[in-house]
C-alpha cells in the first residue's frame, strides 16, 4: 500500500503505520468542531466487580444498519452516518484500501478521560482486523504492550489530523491504551473506523 510505505512502525508481530499529518490543520479543525456539535454522545456504564461505573469518556457508535458491535459487554446498535461522517469514512476507506462499515467515536474531554488496556479483537472483526484511528484535537499518548505483559513496549503521540492504521496480527499479539494524565491537554476526539464482518 503505497500511501503507508514511508510510515511503518517496527514492532514484532504487528503491522502499524502512522501518518502524522494525514489531514491539514484547517480540515482537522473543521471536522473537530462539526463532529463535537453533531455527534449524539453517551456515557455508558460498565459493570466491574458487581458495581456499575461510567466509562471515563463520551462515546458514540455510527455505521451501516447491519453493523452491530459488541464491546465492553454491551451490544451497540449503530446510529446512521451523518453526511460528514460518511465523507470522512469514504476518505479513510480510500486511504486504507478496504471498505469500512462502522466508526466508534471517543471524546476525551480532558486528561482524566482515558481508555484502559485492550485489544480490538472482537469476533465480529475477523481474525486480522484493520483499525483506522483518526485523531482530532489535543495530542495524547498511545501506549502499546505485548499481551500477557505489563511493561509498555512502545508509545506514540497521536496529534491533530493524524491517522494510525493497525492491521494484520496486531490485535492478536498487542494491547493498547490511552492513559490518564495530569498534564494539561486539550480535548481530543478519536474516530476508529473498522469493518464489522459478522454483526453481533
Amino acid at each position: 500500500m503505497s500511501l503507508f510505505a514511508e510510515a511503518p512502525l517496527s514492532l514484532p508481530d504487528a503491522d502499524l503505520c502512522l501518518l502524522p499529518a494525514w489531514q491539514s490543520a484547517d480540515v482537522a479543525d473543521t471536522w473537530l468542531a462539526q463532529l463535537l456539535e453533531q455527534t449524539l454522545w453517551e456515557q455508558p456504564q460498565v459493570r466491574l466487580y458487581g458495581r456499575l461505573h461510567p466509562v471515563p469518556r463520551l462515546v458514540a457508535w455510527y455505521g451501516d444498519p447491519e453493523a452491530r458491535y459488541r464491546y465492553s459487554g454491551l451490544v451497540h446498535q449503530p446510529l446512521p452516518w451523518t453526511p460528514l461522517l460518511q465523507q470522512i469514512r469514504d476518505q479513510v476507506a480510500a486511504a486504507v484500501g478496504q471498505p469500512l462499515n462502522g466508526c466508534l467515536l471517543n471524546y476525551y474531554r480532558d486528561g482524566q478521560d482515558s481508555m484502559g488496556w485492550h485489544s480490538d479483537d472482537e469476533t465480529e472483526l475477523g481474525p486480522e482486523p484493520l483499525i483506522a484511528s483518526l485523531n482530532l484535537g489535543g495530542t495524547r499518548r498511545f501506549d502499546l504492550r505485548r499481551k500477557g505483559q505489563t511493561r509498555i513496549a512502545h508509545s506514540l503521540s497521536l496529534a491533530h489530523g493524524s491517522l494510525l492504521v493497525m492491521r494484520g496480527p496486531t490485535q492478536h499479539y498487542w494491547q493498547h491504551q490511552v492513559a490518564k494524565t495530569r498534564s494539561q491537554c486539550a480535548p481530543r476526539l478519536n474516530l476508529t473506523f473498522r469493518l464489522i464482518r459478522s454483526p453481533a
